[in-house]
């Protein structure tokens, strides 16, 4: 005989285990201590103390035991240092995407994106009528079926042409994005942490795309004096260093990486908080932190022209509210035929992530 078992409802598990409950937070501070687990450990114990996350039944160094047991850490054993593991790096990833694409999805703000739906590889709710040049394959058989039996009736069943209900696709198109992410000193002045939000953004839409995604490609380029590329396995250490602004080089660089890919629709993401203040002429770097420099800005605008002939479209996500300074923006985005948001960082996410999902929808005809 089946019977039932009732425990205690406690509102503050929400169905999880106490380690379920640690690492979560463990992967939210490993985000802000660019992977130094030491660091992360010594914050999450402040907090127990300060919270009471443990119990005497389950302790902070019975978390630290089930880390290593479940791969999520690895040891040194020769200096006892401490490391997480790519299951650790994915985990960050996911965690990353469940909260931004998350609030996301709760989200009552409006959306003015507009698409028509075509023959595709994503389901619509929407049905029509039956049109000619329409395949077999686009039919909804059991609403066609449930219309044939109201209008006929199902004593003697028949189909006829008016019966037939069309199911619309969605084509989704295959984008090739670069993701330039700005590493400038500037990035964490006057108290305010901008490359966290930043790096949670990346992490989340590099998960999205290797897992809704596969075909699309993503490459992560980090920009201070210079620019280099940056592997998805790299970004929960990314931090910031004591650079300049070279707008340009992240450009290049971005221009270079999406010749190589086969995609027809290729895109540029750029997060940055400053103005582009330093150039590399040959050996030398030309840098110029007080206002905007004209030289600089006219190499950036060069390139968003030539992004523009290539059919590059560059996003621009400026996280500054300097007028001048968006004033630069607006004229490198329609130079480009691009877009600009000026976007708060609790809002860069929901930004983001509304941009590649409307992108993804190519119209057909």
């Amino acid at each position: 005989m089946l019977g039932h078992r009732f425990e205690k409802f406690d509102p503050n598990m929400n169905g999880k285990t106490k380690f379920e409950q640690l690492l979560n937070l463990f992967l939210q501070l490993l985000t802000y201590t660019n992977g130094d687990v030491s660091e992360a450990l010594q914050w999450l114990n402040q907090l127990d103390n300060q919270y009471g996350l443990t119990n005497d039944e389950y302790g902070m160094g019975d978390f630290l035991d089930e880390l290593k047991e479940k791969g999520y850490i690895d040891e040194n054993p020769v200096n006892g240092t401490i490391s997480i593991t790519s299951k650790t790096e994915q985990g960050i990833r996911k965690n990353s995407l469940e909260e931004i694409f998350g609030k996301l999805k709760k989200s009552k703000q409006g959306n003015h994106d507009t698409f028509k739906p075509g023959g595709g590889d994503e389901i619509s709710p929407d049905v029509r009528q039956f049109q000619f040049g329409d395949t077999m394959e686009q039919i909804d058989f059991t609403e066609s079926i449930r219309n044939a039996q109201i209008n006929h009736g199902i004593e003697s069943f028949s189909m006829h042409e008016d019966d037939l209900k069309i199911r619309e696709t969605d084509y989704k198109t295959q984008t090739s994005t670069v993701l330039m992410i700005d590493i400038s000193h500037s990035m964490i002045l006057y108290g305010e942490d901008r490359i966290t939000p930043a790096k949670k953004v990346a992490m989340a839409l590099s998960e999205l795309i290797t897992t809704k995604y596969p075909k699309d490609t993503l490459d992560i380029v980090v920009f201070g004096n210079d620019a280099w590329p940056i592997e998805i396995k790299d970004l929960p250490y990314l931090q910031v260093g004591p650079y300049h602004t070279n707008t340009v080089a992240g450009l290049e660089l971005a221009m270079d990486l999406l010749r190589r890919r086969k995609n027809p629709n290729k895109q540029i993401f750029m997060i940055t908080d400053g103005k582009p203040t330093c150039l590399k002429i040959g050996k030398r770097y030309y840098k110029n932190s007080f206002g905007l420099d004209r030289k600089v800005v006219n190499r950036c605008i060069n390139l968003a022209a030539q992004c523009k002939k290539l059919k590059i479209p560059i996003t621009t996500f400026m996280i500054a509210s300097d007028p001048y300074l968006q004033k630069f923006v607006t004229e490198f985005t329609e130079t480009n035929n691009g877009k600009a948001f000026f976007a708060s960082l609790d809002k860069l996410g929901a930004f983001i992530f509304k941009d590649f999902e409307s992108g993804k929808r190519k119209t057909v005809y």
